[in-house]
Formats: structure tokens, sequence, C-alpha cells
């Protein structure tokens, strides 16, 4: 009798880092749920809403612990090998409501934002297609280790951009986001299957896992 001791598929979570319900990136985050599922991952597609929580407070932590939201989402990127987040722009920068659900995750032991891999993209009804906003976004991510892909996938004129089967509209670009999440999944692939790889990052503030930090390596 032989045991299957064969990997099974990667594990996503995609979701829409936006509170409308008819947000475009919601829209996105379902069409890139798909692209990820057709290439043979495991999907788990979620919206902002099922990570309900307070604006995070120090005292409130202290006096009711952390809020079914934030476990919520630890939970679900815990079970995943990555994460995809469709993001809008804010006022050139991150919304407050995804910043606050990173601050808030990022107080649970272990933290689940480190050594993850993350891809992120956005669709705005702007010209710039809520890029400002990805960059942003990278910023608090990298500082816990999440191991950002570095394209990142900006779609302007978002309200005009999907066909009626959510594919977007315009070959070209339907054909880049796909190009863009096969090489992000295949990052991933990589980083969990061969663990013969040596893995190394750059240190960041906070940290705290070894006495030595400046020469720590993952293998």
């Amino acid at each position: 009798m032989t045991t299957d001791t064969s990997p099974g598929p990667l594990r996503v979570l995609v979701f829409g880092a936006s509170l409308r319900t008819d947000s475009v990136n919601a829209r996105l985050a379902s069409l890139v749920a798909r692209l990820v599922s057709d290439s043979g991952a495991g999907v788990d597609l979620a919206l902002m809403r099922d990570f309900d929580m307070p604006m995070y407070d120090g005292d409130r932590e202290a006096a009711e612990g952390l809020p079914p939201g934030a476990l919520a989402l630890h939970d679900r990127l815990d079970r995943s090998d990555a994460f995809v987040i469709a993001s809008p722009e804010y006022n050139a920068s991150v919304p407050g409501v995804l910043k606050n659900a990173i601050d808030w995750v990022s107080r649970i032991r272990p933290q689940p934002f480190k050594t993850k891999h993350a891809l992120l993209v956005s669709a705005s009804p702007s010209l710039v297609g809520g890029n400002r906003g990805l960059w942003a976004l990278r910023v608090p991510l990298e500082h816990l280790g999440t191991r950002v892909y570095p394209d990142m996938f900006s779609l302007a004129d978002g309200y005009q951009a999907f066909a009626e089967d959510g594919r977007l509209a315009d070959p070209g670009l339907h054909e880049r986001l796909a190009e863009t999440v096969s090489g992000f999944l295949g990052l991933v692939e990589a980083d969990v299957r061969y663990v013969c790889l040596e893995r190394r990052w750059y240190e960041f503030l906070g940290d705290r896992t070894e006495a030595d930090v400046t020469q720590r390596a993952e293998k």
C-alpha cells in the first residue's frame, strides 16, 4: 500500500478591500479569483465586510482582546499560501478600513503576514487606476515581512473596464492581468513546493524572532 504524499493545490485568499457593494475592486477580486482557480489553485474569495472590526484601540485590545473580524482574517490568511488584495485608492493612499485591518491582525502572534506572498491589484475610475494607493499599501505589508510581488496591476477607468462576462473588455489588459497572476502563482509554487530553496529577506523594525537578526536565514 502506498501513501500519496504529493502536495495539494496552492491555497490563495483573494479579497476586495472596499465596503461598497458594487465596488469595481470587488469585481476585480472576483476576476482574479477566477484566474487563480483556472490555474488549478484553491481560492478563498472574501469581501471586506467579512472582516468587520472597530478602529484599532490599544485600551480596547487590552480589555477585550482581538475582535472577531480580526481573528477571522487571521485564520483565513493562516490557511492560505498567499493572498491577493484588490484595493481602492483613497486620496492617493490606502483605504482606512484596510489599514485598520492590517493593524489589528498584526497584533496576533505569530502574525500571519510574515513571509506570506502577496499580489496587489487595484481598479479605479481615475486614469492612474489606483496605483498610488498600491505603492502606499506595500509599506505596512513589507514592514511586516510580507513578500509583495514586484509587479502590481492597476485598472484605469474601472467603471467601463469590465465586459458582461466579468472579463476585462480590453483583451490586452486581460492578458496582462492573466500573465501577472500566472507569474505570481509560479513564484508562490516555487517557494512553497521546493523547500530546498534558501529564503533570505531584509529584517524589519520590531522583529524579535532571533537575537542575531542581521544574520538570519530560513531554509
